[in-house]
C-alpha cells in the first residue's frame, strides 16, 4: 500500500493514500494506539541561546504509555537523554520539554526526537527555521501575556530552589527519597495577571495559577497526594507529596498554567511554565 507522509502541527504522520470518503471519523480508542513526538517551535532565551520545544500526541483516550530512554526513545545528535518524557499521558500534550541549543547553533542544523513502538518509528526533526519561531517569553501578541513564574524546591525539599519561567523550565534537585515514604514538595507559583488580552491584576501574586504534577521520567510508579494542588493567594505556595514504589532516579514535572485557562496548549506557549525536580529514591 502506498503511504503519504504529512506534517500537521509539528506531527509527522504516515497515512494510506486513499480518498477522504474512505476515512470516516471514528471514536477515539481507549488503548492500543501509538505515541508521536511533536515539534512545537523555538524561541529565544535572554542569554542568547535558543529553546527548541517538543510535545507529544498519545492517541489513546485512556492508556498511559511508558517508553524508557534508549533505542526506543532518544534525541539526536548528542546524549540520547535530553529531558524527553518516558511517561506519556493520554491525548495531546504541548511544550512538555525543550532542548536548549547555543547562540551559534546553525539555522539549518536539526535536533530530532525519535520514538519507536509497535514496530513503527516516529521521528520529528526540529530546527531554528524562521517559520517556527514562537514568542513564549516575550509575551503573547496583543496581550503581553507571559508565563507564570515558578520557584522550585531546594535542598532540603522544603526550601526555595531555582526559578523557572516558560515551557523550557528549570531543574531542581536532586532530592533524596525512600521507597514508600512520602516526599514533601513545596513550590511557589505566581503570574503577571495578563491573559486573553486583558489585565486581570497589576503585579504578581494575586491571580489564579493552576498546577499539575506528572511523573516525567523514572522506573516505577509515582503517587501524588495532590496531583493538582492549589496555589495560595499572595505568595503562591503549594504543597504536595510524592510516593515512589521502586528505587531509582526520577524526574517529576510540575506545570503551572495562568488564568487564561489554557491547559498546556497554545501556539505561542505564553501561558504555562514547566518545572522539573530530580529525585533519587533508595
Amino acid at each position: 500500500m502506498r503511504l503519504v507522509q504529512i506534517v500537521l502541527a509539528g506531527l509527522v504522520i504516515s497515512l494510506p493514500a486513499v480518498s477522504a470518503a474512505q476515512l470516516p471519523l471514528a471514536p477515539i480508542a481507549k488503548s492500543g494506539q501509538t505515541v508521536t513526538p511533536a515539534f512545537e517551535g523555538w524561541y529565544r532565551n535572554p542569554d542568547g541561546s535558543f529553546s527548541i520545544s517538543f510535545g507529544y500526541y498519545n492517541r489513546n483516550a485512556a492508556e498511559v504509555i511508558e517508553i524508557p530512554v534508549g533505542p526506543d526513545n532518544f534525541v539526536a545528535p548528542g546524549d540520547s537523554n535530553q529531558g524527553q518524557p518516558t511517561r506519556f499521558e493520554a491525548r495531546r500534550h504541548w511544550g512538555v520539554f525543550a532542548v536548549i541549543v547555543p547562540a551559534n547553533f546553525e539555522k539549518t542544523k536539526k535536533v530530532t526526537w525519535t520514538i519507536r513502538m509497535k514496530g513503527e518509528t516516529f521521528s520529528i526533526p526540529a530546527s531554528l527555521h524562521p517559520d517556527w519561531e514562537i514568542d513564549a517569553l516575550a509575551g503573547e501578541a496583543g496581550s503581553g501575556n507571559t508565563p507564570p513564574v515558578l520557584k522550585l524546591p531546594g535542598t532540603p525539599a522544603s526550601s526555595g530552589g531555582p526559578t523557572a519561567q516558560g515551557p523550557a523550565g528549570a531543574m531542581a534537585g536532586p532530592l533524596d527519597a525512600s521507597v514508600g515514604q512520602p516526599l514533601t514538595l513545596t513550590i511557589w507559583a505566581t503570574d503577571d495577571g495578563r491573559s486573553s488580552g486583558s489585565v486581570a491584576s497589576s503585579g504578581r501574586g494575586n491571580v489564579p495559577v493552576t498546577l499539575a504534577w506528572f511523573k516525567h521520567q523514572g522506573p516505577g510508579k509515582v503517587t501524588f497526594s495532590a496531583p493538582t494542588p492549589r496555589a495560595a493567594a499572595g505568595d503562591g505556595m503549594a504543597t504536595t507529596t510524592a510516593t515512589f514504589d521502586t528505587p531509582g532516579t526520577y524526574i517529576l514535572r510540575v506545570r503551572a498554567n495562568d488564568a487564561s485557562g489554557v491547559a498546556g496548549a497554545g501556539h505561542a506557549q505564553c501561558c504555562w511554565t514547566n518545572g522539573f525536580v530530580k529525585v533519587v529514591v533508595k
